[in-house]
């Protein structure tokens, strides 16, 4: 198995005064669904718009899908922050036709297809669109790309109970087999029986990177229960 992301000896800070991450190494495999759990504050979102190209590290390399971050890897990453970032005033279709003109990888068939599943017009502003399928637009524009890295910055935060089941469901449907989807979440019960792998970060250090099903076994327990249990232990340290 091939890793779609390799970071090596990475250094990241902002101003002299906070260090994010010192001499950080990390694989990410290809076709795998990774969860990215941590606390707030300890790098989650920092490392996932350093994939993004949003960010410049002082120190290391950074290879996607044997590219270095720039031109060349932006054309295999898809992301969706944590924030919404889409218009107000424009309609889902004006998104359909702006994505597709963007990026050459863009399923506009696919995008239609999962818009007509949640009865959703595509004539409809954005500003109209419940909190929760805001959310629901917003990850059907980045999971409608064929890309190689999905960057999911807390997809289902915000969003009630049955919107998470949709999004989950649509992550698991609309990425290629050999894709790698890095998602990042506080809400690891929602989520868990989706992740192929788990990565434990807390401070910029990674402190766990496994197999999920292999770690529920060694533990008897749920990620979320090992979750709370090794970072409980970590603040009692």
């Amino acid at each position: 198995m091939s890793n779609v992301v390799e970071i090596a000896n990475l250094d990241k800070s902002y101003g002299k005064s906070k260090v994010v991450f010192e001499d950080l190494n990390l694989n990410l495999p290809e076709g795998r669904i990774i969860g990215l759990l941590g606390p707030n504050g300890s790098g989650k979102t920092t490392l996932i718009k350093l994939l993004a190209g949003l960010l410049k590290q002082e120190e290391g390399t950074i290879s996607i899908a044997g590219n270095p971050v720039g031109v060349k890897s932006k054309a295999d990453v898809a992301y969706l922050p944590e924030r919404t970032y889409f218009n107000e005033y424009m309609r889902i279709k004006q998104f359909i036709n702006m994505f597709k003109d963007f990026y050459q990888d863009f399923d506009e068939n696919r995008a239609y297809e999962m818009l007509r599943l949640l009865k959703l017009d595509p004539n409809m502003t954005f500003k109209k669109l419940s909190k929760g399928n805001k959310e629901k637009v917003q990850l059907i524009m980045v999971m409608s790309r064929r890309a190689k890295l999905y960057l999911l910055d807390e997809p289902i935060a915000g969003v009630d109970p049955a919107a998470r089941d949709y999004i989950l469901q649509t992550i698991i449907k609309n990425y290629d087999e050999k894709a790698t989807i890095l998602l990042s979440t506080h809400l690891i019960y929602d989520i868990e029986n989706i992740l192929d792998d788990v990565i434990f970060i807390k401070e910029g250090k990674i402190i766990l990177q496994k197999d999920a099903d292999e770690l529920r076994e060694e533990k008897g327990q749920s990620v979320d229960e090992v979750f709370r249990e090794v970072f409980r232990c970590l603040e009692n340290v």
